[in-house]
């Protein structure tokens, strides 16, 4: 939390100085209503850490993809496997993007995630997929981060709260030449590369990101969405399992640390690397989760036709 007089001042408020309208007379009475969780997660199934790490016992690495700055690399990890996202050099965000690796309809819901898990994620929490399959597609077992947690403006790291650089919201903010080397545009490169998607295709599978190693916040003045140093130091890594075959591309962000700007050339900006491990065999007790058991009838008779 911010203290006493400290905030965050970026530039126009997003809301007026003073309310337009008068306060009721129960305006404190209202304010002060405790908040509810809109979801208990109580009764998730939640993810077997202790046999999850245990299979990580005699495991070993198929695979390194480096991801260059300013730029980003497609990976694929077998169901039952797991993946590091490591920081090999400087300190360096990186915006991740998963999918079914063999079904690009299906897709990280990073909405969800973060209505099931909060703004940030580490240890323990899942990254869910899209409707209508709803269901875990990784879960994190290794945060050498979760040191962090939330400091003193609200920020933490890992967030699933920003959607990714783009070049559609820096020509509109900034009226220049256009950028492309944001990380949307980075995204759907590696997956046209990888792919063989036509353009337009591979970018409408572009989708709102894990932030990995940012660290992000809402300033409580103003509510904006603000970003500062990420804490992250050369050999950090935020691992996962992968409960679904996945297809992953990494961007390695323009804003570096994102301490300064993103968008553009400017900040210094290091590579990523991302390491897949296989187990001697699956975790105790795991399965593969199934998509969401929701009939999808949507309260009609009739049940829509399944292709």
């Amino acid at each position: 939390m911010v203290r006493g007089s400290q905030k965050l001042q970026f530039g126009p408020l997003m809301k007026p100085n003073l309310p337009q309208h008068p306060a009721p007379s129960d305006a404190l009475a209202r304010q002060t209503v405790p908040p509810v969780i809109c979801y208990n997660i109580n009764d998730l199934p939640r993810p077997n850490l202790a046999a999850l790490r245990a299979a990580r016992s005699g495991w070993h690495q198929i695979s390194t993809t480096h991801v260059p700055p300013r730029d980003a690399a497609v990976f694929q990890v077998p169901a039952g496997h797991f993946f590091r996202i490591l920081c090999p050099d400087g300190p360096q965000v990186g915006d991740l993007n998963l999918w079914n690796a063999n079904d690009l309809s299906e897709r990280f819901y990073s909405g969800k995630t973060r209505a099931l898990h909060g703004t940030h994620l580490s240890t323990g929490d899942q990254l869910w997929s899209n409707f209508p399959y709803l269901r875990p597609m990784a879960t994190i077992t290794e945060d050498t981060l979760d040191w962090y947690g939330f400091d003193t403006f609200g920020g933490a790291v890992h967030d699933v709260i920003g959607t990714r650089c783009d070049p559609y919201t820096h020509t509109l903010l900034s009226h220049s030449e256009p950028y492309h080397s944001c990380c949307h545009s980075n995204l759907t490169r590696a997956l046209v590369s990888h792919t063989g998607l036509p353009l337009d295709q591979a970018e409408a599978h572009v989708h709102d990101v894990l932030n990995v190693f940012m660290c992000t916040g809402f300033t409580r003045d103003t509510g904006q969405y603000f970003m500062k140093a990420s804490p992250v130091r050369r050999g950090d890594f935020l691992e996962f399992f992968a409960e679904i075959p996945l297809l992953g591309a990494l961007s390695a962000c323009p804003g570096g640390d994102c301490s300064t700007v993103h968008s553009s050339d400017m900040a210094q900006c290091y590579p990523l690397q991302i390491d897949v491990f296989a187990p001697l065999a699956a975790p105790s007790n795991w399965a593969a989760p199934a998509p969401n058991s929701y009939d999808r009838t949507h309260g009609l008779l009739a049940k829509p036709n399944q292709t």
